[in-house]
Parts: structure tokens; C-alpha cells; sequence
């Protein structure tokens, strides 16, 4: 029995995880989402399973602030994204795109010039079927 001063340890064996999943097989199709925010623009690279191969955002290239919402910004973000891919090997792809931002325009110019197979362009932005609930008149 331990004395009141003494501390007692336990050992365990637990193992750690190793921080990253690779992909089985490497797959030559795949689809690009792009999410362009007013803000931002994000860039999903996923095999056609769905699971993520990689991504970018306006942040990580090494944009900060207002520059983030710039056209520019979108086009680098993209430019880059699809280079990562390529080094995965992807060669064909399904592009998904949402939101309004500036992003959307940049995708298309980029995506002209890239040297990828596309397959689709699809825009799955969400449209409000009626709204929300307006609020209640004010009273006089």
C-alpha cells in the first residue's frame, strides 16, 4: 500500500494513431468541389467513392483578409489544387460547384487551361424553396 506522499502510476498499453489515411488504390477519377464563398474559396479534391485525396483553401496559399475574396486569390487557390492533384494522379474529373462567390468564375478559366479530362461541371449551389418564415409585422 502506497504512503500518502507517493504517487502511483499505471501503465497502459495503448497505441497512438498515425495521423493519416492513405488511399488503397490510386484512382485516375475523381471529383473537384469547389466552395466559393464571399470570403473564401475551398478546394476538394475526393476519389469517386468520396473519400478526400486533397485540398486547398485561399488561406493556405498565402492569402489573408480582404485579398482572400478576390478573383485572383480564387484562380491561385485553384491552380494550385489541381497541381496537387495531378501529383496524386488524377486525371479525369467531376466538378461540383456552390456558392456565389468569386471563385465561380475563376473555376471555369482555370479549369479551360488545366490539361484535365471533365467529365461534368455541376453548380449544386442551395436554393430556398420558400424561405424562411418572415417576420411578424410591427405594431403601430
Amino acid at each position: 500500500m502506497p504512503k500518502a506522499n507517493q504517487k502511483t502510476t499505471k501503465t497502459k498499453n495503448t497505441t497512438k494513431p498515425t495521423g493519416s489515411k492513405s488511399t488503397p488504390q490510386l484512382t485516375t477519377s475523381g471529383r473537384m468541389y469547389i466552395k466559393a464563398t464571399f470570403n473564401n474559396t475551398l478546394v476538394t479534391f475526393t476519389d469517386d467513392r468520396g473519400n478526400v485525396i486533397s485540398w486547398t483553401n485561399t488561406g493556405s496559399v498565402g492569402f489573408k483578409g480582404t485579398r482572400k475574396s478576390t478573383p485572383y486569390a480564387a484562380t491561385t487557390t485553384i491552380e494550385e489544387a489541381i497541381k496537387k492533384a495531378k501529383e496524386k494522379g488524377i486525371n479525369s474529373i467531376q466538378v461540383y460547384v456552390k456558392g456565389p462567390g468569386p471563385g465561380r468564375d475563376a473555376v471555369l478559366r482555370v479549369l479551360r487551361n488545366s490539361g484535365l479530362d471533365i467529365n461534368m461541371i455541376a453548380d449544386v449551389t442551395p436554393i430556398p424553396h420558400n424561405g424562411c418564415r418572415p417576420k411578424k409585422p410591427r405594431r403601430a
